[in-house]
């Protein structure tokens, strides 16, 4: 059988083909871009973490934990020397010190401040209507109320393995792009924004809706994520593990990745590892990143590659006289 990971190298050299080309809005920087895909695994075949080029593992279980518990304030993730989410906070506090509203920091000394002075981390490592907010503490129209979406989910599929309602959602429209109120208007942009959990033959499976994808930088880390959400999700609702499905809106490859993307794509595949869940974990409020053990994996070197901050909120532009 084809190894599975030639679905993702596959589509990537499908992008390389026929991507139409397209400028990120924001930042002016070209993608090369298809609509509409999908890829899927059978976790109980290996676990995707792929493997023509290393992925960032302590990255995945780290950020994974956060949205899990509920957490949206950076500071966790620095205090475990976990620095993807580092661009986005220090954007805002750059350009709140712009106008002189804060003392100019760089980036490292932003994020050494976010480790070491919790009211600072506090006031400035927070991003409001996030993953992990909108996971476990959905805001209502009650100030006193919140949602916890990941916890009901994981009870229907306990209480109904029929049901077809497990449905978790980070789309909320009242906090997003011009449709919100400028002043509380999210500055990450939500790219994967839905799953459902569904339940075939005693088998929890996830799909994930991913509505704007960077398959070279983003993808191999969202498809490690919510495969290990699965398996965790699955633990924790007493069933195996099923299918992983990675839907894809749009998915582009930045025109700076190009050279990366070639390189990688001249590489073959080796053996997934596994994932198992230790028995420590028995609900949403144990689960902690030790419980998560990753076995065998043996991977092709890394590719370094630059983020692309894009997407989230435009500011309007002043009118012109």
């Amino acid at each position: 059988m084809k190894h599975p990971e030639y679905q993702y190298l596959d589509l990537m050299r499908e992008i390389l083909d026929k991507g139409i080309v397209q400028t990120d809005k924001g930042t002016g920087v070209k993608t090369y871009s298809l609509f509409g895909k999908q890829i899927r695994f059978d976790l109980a075949k290996g676990f995707p973490l792929l493997t023509t080029k290393k992925v960032y593992w302590k990255g995945v279980l780290h950020e994974l934990y956060w949205f899990l518990s509920g957490q949206s304030n950076i500071d966790y993730l620095v205090k475990n020397n976990v620095h993807i989410w580092d661009d986005y906070p220090y954007k805002l506090y750059k350009a709140k010190a712009e106008k002189g509203d804060v003392p100019m920091l760089t980036k490292d000394e932003f994020i050494a401040k976010i480790g070491t002075d919790s009211s600072f981390a506090q006031k400035y490592g927070e991003l409001k209507y996030i993953y992990g907010e909108l996971w476990r503490r959905w805001p209502t129209k009650d100030p006193k109320r919140t949602v916890d979406q990941v916890k009901w989910a994981l009870q229907e599929v306990m209480d109904d393995p029929d049901c077809h309602n497990a449905i978790v959602n980070s789309w909320n429209p009242e906090f997003l792009y011009r449709m919100a109120k400028e002043e509380e208007a999210c500055r990450f942009p939500i790219c994967h924004n839905m799953f459902q959990l569904n339940v075939k033959d005693g088998k929890l499976c996830l799909q994930l809706y991913q509505r704007s994808a960077d398959i070279f930088l983003g993808v191999p880390f969202n498809i490690g994520s919510y495969a290990l959400l699965t398996h965790v999700l699955a633990k924790l609702a007493g069933y195996e593990v099923g299918e992983y499905v990675h839907t894809f809106g749009d998915v582009h490859i930045y025109e700076n990745h190009l050279e990366a993307v070639k390189e990688q794509l001249a590489r073959e595949p080796k053996a997934f590892p596994t994932v198992r869940i230790d028995d420590g974990a028995t609900s949403l409020e144990t689960f902690r990143p030790e419980h998560v053990i990753l076995e065998n994996y043996d991977s092709h070197p890394p590719i370094k590659a630059e983020l692309t901050v894009a997407g989230g909120y435009i500011e309007k532009k002043p009118a012109t006289a």
